[in-house]
């Protein structure tokens, strides 16, 4: 399945009109990440993402077509563009908080999804894209003629025809934490997912702040944890 393709549309929809000066500077972002995995301790430089909301799939999958406000609000949805990373600076500023004794080691993480190829990154793909189209299910609200044309948005962003299929499984599967927890492939994983998910919902909508505990819990994401994930989606998209 060409999953990275269509994600890497849906985040470059994400990233929206950037403004002038700001943004989310990837590259340098992953650059600081990389000499961290290899034993550096990165520039903790903040994050700015101004980005706004783009259209198409991702818009569908928002809600946006239901009268969702947007506003403000939709400058979180910039943080979806470097998902990979912020998931793993929320974790590094957990353990520093945490006072942890046990570091558990880089290898039993497992790697931000822009570091990852091939088959790996195939495969965090799906699990990203699978915990975007759940969050946009949450609030129940997603009817036939809704579906039909979020399904013509992600038609044209040319998913092979098993990548299709198993998009339209996704939309007729019930929603159920415990099997999307399941599919995370390393604890990295699991932070994706719910940072993802987090970036999706509405925390202002009972039924949506309900899925995401339920996630978090499915996830077995300590509270903490959970709390750095949302508060890096609003430290990222400040500016």
């Amino acid at each position: 399945m060409n999953v990275m393709s269509v994600l890497n549309q849906v985040m470059k929809q994400a990233q929206g009109t950037q403004s002038q000066g700001g943004g989310m500077d990837v590259n340098k972002m992953m650059n600081s990440l990389g000499s961290q995995f290899k034993g550096g301790q990165g520039s903790g430089s903040g994050i700015d993402v101004k980005s706004l909301l783009g259209g198409g799939a991702l818009g569908m999958m928002l809600g946006s077509k239901r009268g969702r406000k947007m506003g403000g609000k939709a400058l979180k949805y910039g943080a979806l563009a470097g998902v990979g990373v912020l998931a793993w600076k929320a974790y590094q500023n957990y353990q520093t908080s945490s006072q942890s004794a046990s570091q558990p080691a880089l290898a039993q993480q497992g790697q931000p999804l822009e570091q990852l190829q091939g088959q790996a990154q195939e495969q965090r793909g799906l699990e990203i894209l699978q915990a975007m189209i759940m969050a946009a299910r949450a609030d129940g609200h997603i009817d036939a003629n809704e579906r039909a044309l979020l399904t013509q948005e992600i038609e044209k962003l040319g998913p092979d025809d098993e990548l299709h299929a198993w998009i339209q499984q996704q939309f007729d599967a019930p929603l159920d934490a415990t099997a999307l927890a399941r599919n995370a492939d390393s604890p990295q994983a699991s932070r994706e997912i719910y940072i993802v998910s987090a970036v999706m919902i509405d925390e202002q909508n009972p039924m949506e702040r309900a899925w995401l505990d339920q996630l978090a819990s499915a996830l077995q994401l300590d509270p903490g944890l959970a709390r750095e994930l949302e508060q890096q989606i609003q430290s990222a998209t400040r500016g």
